[in-house]
């Protein structure tokens, strides 16, 4: 037996694991999910927590979780927060069953983790009962104002009798006394039960740990608890397996587990990476909570909490879940452990990773014998579409343009070298010649001279021909046979006349821009004298394309990234200064009528390397997803609305939206007009989407993404939270010119009362009134004509009523920062005559008026009216009711910004305590408080 290790805070987590791992049945249903298609354990929670358990099964050393947490889709964060363990564990069984589903596996959790209860309402006085019967997974039970195991169970099924005004409305029968309660119909094989040891004080404001002294049996009888008609064919004894224990109080804490790992063994403490026998005082009655033992008639001991280093007579741990398994079962839930074998695939597939990582250290502790080399080829070159001839900071090896790293001996001669690269590349070492490649002044890596060397070595050969900065990259030209069987090299170049001295044939590598494609990559090379013209590199060219003789071509020189430059075909190449290695692009000429017509049918095109050139200078990746919460207004095909599309820093807005625009016109059944396409930026921390990106003249990619510039996308400072390349995009229903002239108000509407709220953008004309909102509304909350005149809007501020909105408001009032709403009239409004009505503002507040809450909404106050009556209306009005209305504590607040609120009695008349600008107050408590402070909830991918 072994532990885990904790990962920061994931003590939790371990206990937890440890128990299923020891449920037997349990780890063979695990091992049952098929996972031979599996390859990353960090992508499937059911393949890695296959692996775990084999590790734990086997390995003489604690086991990490990480695999498994990063199967979660945990980020380091998670591993830090001490979560729900019932949570964890109800989702992680979902997730296991699911994974179950049509394997001999299936059901298997169910028929092992699943009970099931009766809630039921039956009257008193008629025969009638409602009832509906539920599973259950675990039990979660009180521990305050219980003693016992027993006396929890009691309370959980205790029968709560309605009467009064509370009476029950059974069909048929109308308002009935009657018994309500919970019963059970079964108890599952293994039962987990969640003891609360964590609850909520209403009185501190914070949760707090519940320590008190919590007895639970060895061996425990659930019969009791169990309906008439439940089949008692088996008896409903268990026996006590594991107790997960939690060490501390609510702010700082250790979880760990006592465990029986076979049937008739005792205990072991599983804490983390230890693991220790133990006796069953430790595992049970010191878990008991409550006061340490007394050691004399003086009172009791003091211990130290060696988490909150305080004193106290109070016992730090205690258990907070309990794992019982039914006697009769135990056998078939325990069984023999040697007997549960993990699949077939799995010991293999772990002797290869630890093969692999055995590898690994052999080749770190063996690196000083070795060297990187990088190779590029001339299959490298003719793939690649960039700057020099590959991309030699590439490190996918898949890619085709990535150049092989290769590792080799120091001690190999070049001869060695040569032979191992042909291998590989399948070819004859005589065939190929690798060429020293070096960085030269302009920051571009070109091929500078031919390794003929056989005899030396490659240590030698990257010692004195190759820069220290860089690793060794050779580039490996390769030739075909003659008729003599002999390779050719194209080095026996004729000069048009003869040379003034002996020249040697220069190597020039030769790259096509293809206006047609959009593509600019490399074809070949050839051979020159430079004393030779630019223009007799026409030659080589039209035979190396199999083009006509006479074909115009337009030859530039790649000198470097942002220069290039357009060759002269009367120069020689030794003016143009052309040597080993360089790179010259061409294209073919378009005649007028050629390129007018491309331009028309591709108008965002480029039509000459030089602007191609300077395309990939400034080319960006940029991802494109739809706005969350924006109507979808062309039809797209399930998961193509997300894409990604290479752009120019240097685009304008309008070159932007034409190309984005082209791509939906591909994947849509339906052409997308570019002037109806908005962006908006997103936030890089939160996904969300920011501010609308503002159509200008100087707007350019590059400022939309960097967050600066125009449009003011940034917040003015060196960091920005946007997202570098992603925008979200939308299909408008008009053009943005059109746009401009209108106005967003965002209108919250309440069809319930205060307790439902939906929230709409109305786009209305600028100089449009209230009057204009409301046909938009109906559009979009689907209202119906009956209701519309009937339909009041009013503003908001701090989740307080500001004013009442007239139709004949003009929107360009609204301000930004304030909240309008939207509701019907309410009925005794309708009924009203205007001048009857008292009208006052209503706003909910936890504790204090400074910390409003909820939705605030207008109230019509009666003269005279007692306000036990008010309330009745008040309950109506907002749509709260029972004992959650109860609890509302209701109070005037003064207009005064350091006002006290003033009470209000069932007794008190509400007419005769209102004054000028006072509102009435709802006190009660915040269910959405402190949001912002709450982790996200657990969740496995």
């Amino acid at each position: 037996m072994v532990g885990l290790r904790n990962q920061g805070a994931t003590c939790y987590l371990n206990s937890l694991l440890q128990s299923l791992f020891f449920t037997n049945a349990f780890r063979k249903a695990v091992y049952q999910i098929p996972t031979e298609s599996e390859t990353d354990a960090r992508n499937s929670s059911a393949w890695a927590l296959q692996r775990l358990f084999y590790k734990l099964q086997t390995d003489p050393v604690a086991v990490s979780t990480m695999e498994l947490t990063q199967s979660f889709g945990w980020e380091s964060r998670q591993v830090f927060e001490q979560q729900d363990v019932q949570e964890l564990s109800r989702i992680l069984m979902d997730k296991l069953e699911e994974k179950m589903k049509g394997t001999e596996a299936a059901n298997v959790l169910a028929e092992m983790f699943v009970g099931k209860m009766k809630t039921y309402l039956r009257c008193i006085d008629v025969d009638y009962e409602s009832s509906r019967v539920e599973d259950f997974w675990d039990l979660q039970l009180n521990v305050s104002g219980c003693k016992t195991l027993d006396d929890s169970f009691r309370d959980y099924i205790q029968v709560e009798t309605l009467e009064g005004d509370n009476k029950y409305a059974a069909e048929g029968y109308g308002l009935q006394d009657a018994k309500k309660g919970v019963i059970f119909e079964s108890f599952p094989q293994v039962l987990h039960l969640q003891l609360k040891r964590f609850e909520y004080d209403f009185v501190r404001d914070a949760m707090v740990k519940v320590n008190d002294r919590y007895e639970f049996p060895e061996i425990w009888d659930a019969s009791p608890y169990l309906s008439e008609t439940a089949d008692r064919s088996e008896p409903y004894i268990y026996r006590l397996h594991g107790v997960l224990v939690h060490s501390g109080d609510m702010n700082a804490g250790h979880y760990y587990a006592f465990l029986k790992p076979t049937k008739d063994s005792p205990f072991f403490k599983f804490d983390d990476d230890r693991v220790t026998r133990a006796t069953p005082r430790e595992a049970m009655d010191e878990n008991f909570g409550g006061d340490y033992a007394p050691t004399g008639p003086n009172g009791a001991t003091k211990m130290q909490n060696p988490f909150t280093r305080q004193w106290s007579t109070k016992r730090s741990m205690s258990a907070y879940m309990l794992v019982y398994i039914r006697e009769s079962r135990i056998d078939q839930i325990l069984g023999d452990s040697d007997s549960i074998q993990p699949p077939t695939h799995l010991p293999g597939r772990l002797a290869e990773e630890r093969a692999a990582l055995e590898r690994k250290r052999k080749e770190r502790e063996e690196a000083h014998l070795y060297m990187n080399v990088q190779v590029a080829t001339e299959s490298n070159f003719r793939s690649y579409q960039g700057f020099d001839l590959v991309d030699w900071k590439s490190t996918d090896q898949e890619e085709a343009v990535a150049p092989k790293v290769m590792r080799c001996k120091k001690a190999m001669t070049l001869s060695e070298f040569n032979e191992q690269v042909a291998g590989e590349i399948g070819t004859d070492a005589d065939l190929i010649r690798p060429w020293v490649m070096v960085n030269r002044q302009n920051g571009t890596v070109r091929p500078d001279h031919p390794l003929n060397y056989a005899t030396m070595t490659l240590e030698e050969a990257n010692a004195k021909f190759s820069t220290r900065a860089a690793s060794f990259r050779l580039f490996i030209e390769q030739t075909t046979r003659g008729e003599d069987g002999k390779p050719v090299w194209d080095t026996n170049v004729t000069p048009s006349s003869p040379p003034a001295q002996e020249q040697k044939p220069i190597i020039v590598f030769l790259k096509q821009f293809d206006h047609e494609t959009q593509t600019l990559k490399g074809v070949g090379h050839t051979y020159m004298l430079q004393s030779q013209k630019v223009q007799d590199l026409a030659e080589p060219i039209l035979k190396l394309m199999g083009w006509e003789a006479g074909t115009s071509l337009k030859l530039f020189e790649e000198i470097k990234q942002n220069f290039i430059d357009v060759m002269k075909p009367k120069q020689t190449l030794g003016q143009s200064e052309i040597q080993d290695g360089d790179i010259v692009c061409f294209q073919k000429v378009m005649s007028p009528e050629e390129l007018q017509a491309f331009q028309q049918n591709h108008p965002s095109a480029y039509i000459d390397a030089i602007s191609f050139y300077d395309y990939l200078l400034n080319r960006i990746r940029v991802f494109f997803g739809p706005r969350p919460g924006a109507p979808q207004s062309i039809p797209l095909e399930q998961g193509s609305e997300e894409f990604e599309v290479f752009l120019s820093r240097k685009d304008s807005y309008d070159t932007l939206a034409a190309k984005t625009a082209q791509h939906l016109s591909t994947i849509s059944k339906t052409e997308v007009d570019p002037t109806h396409l908005r962006f908006t930026t997103v936030n890089a921390q939160s996904g969300k989407p920011r501010g609308p990106v503002k159509r200008t003249p100087t707007t350019t990619v590059h400022t939309i993404l960097a967050g600066v510039g125009a449009g003011g996308y940034g917040n003015g400072y060196g960091y920005s939270n946007q997202s570098p390349d992603t925008l979200y995009y939308e299909v408008l229903e008009m053009s943005l010119s059109d746009l401009e002239q209108r106005k967003t108000v965002k209108v919250t509407w309440l069809p319930e009362g205060v307790t439902k709220e939906e929230t709409y953008d109305c786009l209305v004309p600028k100089v449009g009134l209230f009057e204009d909102v409301l046909p938009v509304l109906q559009r979009k909350a689907k209202l119906p004509d009956e209701i519309i005149e009937q339909i009041r809007f009013y503003e908001a501020h701090s989740g307080k009523v500001y004013k009442n909105l007239g139709l004949e408001t003009p929107v360009s009032t609204l301000n930004e920062f304030m909240q309008v709403y939207a509701e019907r009239l309410p009925e005794e409004e309708r009924e009203a005559e205007k001048d009857t009505l008292s009208l006052i503002g209503c706003f909910h507040y936890d504790k204090e008026p400074a910390k409003p809450h909820g939705v605030p909404f207008i109230f019509n106050v009666k003269d005279g009216e007692i306000f036990k009556e008010t309330k009745e209306r008040l309950s109506k009005r907002t749509g709260i009711k029972g004992k959650q209305f109860e609890k509302i504590k209701f109070a005037v607040i003064p207009s005064g910004s350091y006002s006290r609120p003033r009470p209000i009695e069932d007794d008190d008349i509400l007419s005769e305590m209102f004054g000028d600008g006072d509102q009435l107050g709802l006190d009660h408590v915040n269910k959405a408080r402190n949001a912002w402070l709450k982790y996200e909830s657990l969740n496995i991918r």
